[in-house]
């Protein structure tokens, strides 16, 4: 039998072969019921200096933001309203009380704005740069999990947001650093500021916290929910994946921010190919039973409806313009 590796498996394939012969399943969510009250989720992530952020540009107090953003968009994706968050934070030499002190601030006034009842802290030492790692727990009540409808052919695939604009704020702030690097100062900084929207939807990405409450006074409840992090081909693979059913994306339904397809031209990137495969865009991807299309429009303005589920044979296609289904592929799956 021959050795298998990473590049064969992929992220997914390894994930998948790992569970095997163990008595759990892969990509199960951590769920449990508390006494015939509630659904309780968690959920966490990691993130490593240098492969996750970069402290040359990256602020700590955005920083510390969007690490909560990240962990409490999976909650939201799950339907579920937050409610504890554990943190645990090492601390490398060249970091002192007051650079810690602002990525605490930035993770506060995150829990904050989303509604956190209880955050706890610990430090750590760290030989080889800052890691933070956070913990997130949240509840969703029977009544509202058991309303959860049957994913079904046709269902609506909405987005909360513009796509690409995390990547190519995140190739802005590269290219800054990479003119520091060559002259020792910062120039053009006219740049930053004409594509502020860009690099903000990579410094400090935004989700509502009212959108659970939202949906749920609506009475709209999805068939399935994922937070966009590792582009929109992955999560719709994950769907795919999930529900059973295949999807149909329509390019020309992506919504995209303003200078987008300017920088892009710029940097020779395809905005497309941004979306579907940048990641970091912190978008809820839900799907919305297609009966409940006037009223999610009508309530729901800041989301768009990209595409909608469809035969399994299908899989998962991304549709042109003039109707050509191409497959999607994504970073970590095969």
């Amino acid at each position: 039998m021959s050795e298998e590796n990473f590049a064969d498996l992929g992220r997914v394939g390894a994930i998948a072969r790992l569970y095997e012969g163990t008595p759990y399943k892969a990509f199960e969510s951590s769920w449990f019921e508390t006494g015939g009250k509630c659904y309780v989720g968690t959920h966490s992530k990691v993130f490593l200096e240098g492969i996750d952020f970069d402290l040359t540009y990256f602020p700590l107090k955005h920083l510390g933001y969007k690490c909560v953003v990240a962990v409490t968009g999976e909650l939201y994706a799950e339907f579920s309203h937050p409610r504890t968050m554990d943190i645990r934070i090492g601390v490398s030499s060249k970091l002192d009380f007051k650079q810690i002190r602002e990525l605490w601030e930035g993770i506060v006034a995150a829990a904050k704005e989303h509604g956190y009842k209880q955050v706890s802290l610990d430090l750590v030492p760290s030989p080889n740069g800052l890691a933070i790692s956070i913990s997130a727990a949240g509840e969703t009540s029977l009544l509202m999990g058991k309303r959860r409808p049957a994913a079904k052919s046709m269902d609506l695939i909405c987005i909360s947001g513009n796509l690409g604009a995390a990547y190519l704020g995140f190739e802005i702030l590269e290219r800054e650093k990479r003119k520091f690097e060559k002259s020792g100062e910062l120039h053009k900084k006219a740049d930053l500021e004409q594509y502020k929207m860009l690099v903000g939807a990579y410094l400090k990405p935004q989700i509502s916290a009212q959108i659970v409450t939202q949906m749920e006074d609506a009475g709209i409840m999805p068939s399935f929910g994922y937070l966009v992090t590792r582009g929109l081909s992955d999560a719709v693979k994950r769907l795919v994946r999930d529900s059973g059913f295949g999807a149909k994306i329509y390019v020309d339904r992506l919504p995209f921010a303003g200078k987008t397809f300017e920088l892009g031209k710029e940097f020779n990137i395809d905005p497309i190919s941004a979306a579907l495969n940048g990641g970091e865009d912190y978008r809820l991807l839900f799907t919305i039973p297609i009966g409940h299309h006037d009223k999610f429009r009508h309530d729901f303005q800041t989301f768009d409806v990209i595409g909608h589920l469809a035969k399994p044979d299908v899989g998962a296609v991304a549709v042109t313009p003039d109707g050509v289904e191409l497959p999607l592929s994504a970073q970590g799956w095969k």
